[in-house]
């Protein structure tokens, strides 16, 4: 019994020592040895190369657009499509950056949440007035964010080659 317990306090010393070494492996990894440091500035690195709320507002802004396109063609599963990837992405930028959290998520229950009927609704008409409520959902979230400088407008030139 008294070797089994040596046995065991060994191994989790061991397992204690690996993992306190792994956390000062300072070896370069990635492509080319870019990514460097210990293993906290290497996920201090990818943190910044995934970037923060802005890099999701660039997604954000592509989902927007193809959704209105998607509504102006009565695409609804297109419609349906996007209106997914734009949560998802929103979901994802809370997750980097909570400190935006709080406004994401109204928006999320009431803006996306109303779209979300209106799609499956598949009336063009309630849609696009939808949409327009939509819109002025994120310019209440930029002003909530001290963004106000941000203002969204209803797209007017279809940069995408999707069409249905």
């Amino acid at each position: 019994m008294k070797l089994l317990k040596l046995i065991a306090i060994a191994g989790i010393a061991a397992l204690s020592f690996t993992s306190c070494e792994s956390n000062q492996d300072t070896r370069a990894v990635g492509t080319d040895g870019w990514l460097k440091g210990d293993q906290n500035a290497k996920f201090e690195e990818l943190a910044n190369q995934m970037g923060g709320f802005s890099r999701t507002m660039v997604e954000v802004a592509y989902r927007y657009s193809e959704l209105y396109w998607a509504g102006q063609d009565e695409n609804w599963d297109y419609a349906d499509h996007q209106l997914e990837h734009l949560l998802e992405t929103l979901e994802d930028g809370m997750r980097r950056r909570p400190a935006r959290a709080e406004n994401s998520q109204h928006f999320i229950d009431n803006e996306i949440a109303l779209l979300e009927d209106l799609i499956l609704q598949e009336d063009k008409n309630e849609f696009l007035e939808g949409f327009r409520t939509f819109t002025t959902g994120c310019n209440s979230c930029h002003a909530k964010e001290n963004e106000s400088f941000i203002v969204i407008k209803e797209p007017q030139v279809r940069t995408s080659p999707v069409r249905f």
